[in-house]
């Protein structure tokens, strides 16, 4: 067998300088960074091909939102027990399983003649992702020490924002080209290439048989799946309604199982203990905020600006280029105002300029205009929100103890996919009008409603922010 070049345990090969990396390891690095990317693709490259997806499967509102929360809500509710069977099973067959899930779903979802084969494919592939993601970071992370582990993290944190302003401009290019079908048909051959690469460059690691904690796991999909299913109804049916009212009593039924499920394990799927922690529960609720605003501001500029205004899908994709590039840029200045003012200032300022953007396409209309109004509110927003993404995580774990840093990871990161699932069936239900009937009003409601969002978490960052300037670890885990 193949000697290993990415085992934990190996010391580099002191015949090396550290200027001269093993080659084998970056190019280990390419192939996990390039699976990771794929599932960073798909959240936002399905926001621009909804309308002709709605239109070719003859989805209603509450389907097409499940094209998108179906997705994320599996990725971000099982991601802890995907991180969890990397270290039972290994990194790299979770890792690889993964992939074959993944790739396998993007194949189905492509072949979807109608709503249920698509939605079937769309939580398989969420499936996939939160096997793939913590196995593919796991392997990352065991694979470079120090300073290449710093320039190795770098790389991986930022795949994010180069996979929304890839999604954006792809999910155009191929529902205008070929047609919507194709934003999963890529995801094909990309996933057989990494397949058939993955065992040349990246190692086995033993197994580490242990007890696996998959009533934890069932429980915090299902809760976060109830709450998703509650709020979408409410666009269909008065608040009151048992319709509603029954799933959301539901969602808190099943977060409080899981409390206590997961109290009472000896290996639970996360130490509930850690929610007491203050950096981990500012963390995570400025990842939710966030995550929330940003996908939630794809979905309805895309559904909006093709629906109302009439673009074609590779027109919104671009018009959606400048929203992905400032999100990028609030991202790297982050970390200089981190180090100036602090994660208290840096988290209250950036709410409140997102919340400023955000009230510019809420006073949107039929002939508002598009590159006045709505892409330029959506971008500064955006940057606001870019720079609390880095925030969040290095508030979350700079300030939590060393051996805790993967815990605090796993749940800042399950709020990343759980705050995108939220933030569509949200403003999916207030723009309930616009949706279904083309009525800008909806539209403009849903983003009051985010830019409200952004500035009641901009007031409470002072409380809930602890005090200081976080240093950016190098060990930061993100995706």
């Amino acid at each position: 067998m193949t000697e290993s070049v990415l085992g934990p345990d190996r010391a580099p090969h002191h015949h090396q300088p550290e200027h001269a990396p093993d080659r084998r390891r970056w190019a280990a690095l390419a192939l996990l960074c390039l699976a990771q990317f794929m599932l960073i693709l798909d959240v936002t490259v399905v926001n621009v091909a909804l309308p002709d997806i709605a239109a070719d499967l003859r989805l209603d509102r509450t389907s097409l939102t499940w094209v998108v929360t179906s997705y994320t809500l599996c990725f971000g509710g099982l991601m802890l027990l995907g991180g969890r069977l990397a270290d039972v099973l290994g990194a790299r067959r979770t890792f690889l399983a993964g992939l074959c899930v993944f790739t396998a779903a993007s194949l189905t979802a492509g072949l979807a003649g109608n709503a249920a084969t698509l939605l079937a494919a769309r939580t398989a592939q969420g499936v996939g992702a939160a096997l793939l993601s913590p196995a593919a970071l796991s392997l990352v992370t065991t694979a470079f020490q120090g300073r290449e582990r710093d320039r190795a993290l770098g790389v991986w944190a930022g795949i994010g924002g180069a996979g929304s302003a890839a999604g954006v401009l792809l999910g155009g290019a191929l529902t205008s080209g070929p047609g919507w079908n194709w934003i999963f048909y890529v995801n094909v051959p990309v996933g057989l290439a990494v397949l058939a690469l993955t065992p040349s460059f990246v190692p086995a690691r033993a197994p580490r048989p242990d007890r696996v904690d998959v009533p934890g796991a069932l429980l915090v999909t299902g809760g976060v799946g109830a709450l998703i299913y509650g709020l979408v109804k409410a666009g269909d049916s008065d608040w009151s309604s048992a319709a509603v009212l029954l799933p959301l009593a539901l969602a808190a039924v099943l977060a409080g199982a899981f409390a206590v499920v997961e109290r009472a394990s000896r290996r639970p799927l996360m130490d509930v203990r850690m929610l007491t922690r203050r950096p981990v529960v500012a963390g995570a609720l400025l990842m939710l905020v966030a995550t929330t605003l940003l996908i939630a501001g794809f979905f309805l500029g895309s559904v909006y600006l093709q629906q109302v205004r009439g673009y074609s899908a590779l027109r919104t994709g671009a018009a959606f280029l400048p929203v992905a590039v400032a999100t990028a840029l609030g991202a790297h200045l982050a970390a200089r105002l981190l180090a100036a003012v602090g994660a208290r200032a840096v988290a209250a300022g950036d709410m409140a300029v997102a919340a400023a953007g955000l009230a510019l396409p809420a006073r949107l209309g039929g002939t508002t205009g598009v590159w006045t109004v709505l892409v330029p509110g959506l971008a500064f927003a955006a940057m606001g929100v870019g720079a609390v993404f880095v925030t969040a995580i290095t508030t979350a774990l700079a300030l939590v103890r060393p051996e805790e840093s993967g815990l605090a990871s796993g749940v800042v990161n399950t709020f990343h996919e759980v705050g995108g699932s939220i933030g569509v069936a949200v403003v999916s239900t207030v723009a309930a009008s616009g949706i279904t009937r083309g009525l800008p009003v909806g539209f403009a409601h849903a983003f009051a409603v985010c830019a409200a969002a952004a500035a009641v978490t901009a007031l409470a960052a002072p409380a809930v922010v602890p005090a200081g300037r976080p240093r950016l670890a190098g060990g930061m885990r993100a995706h």
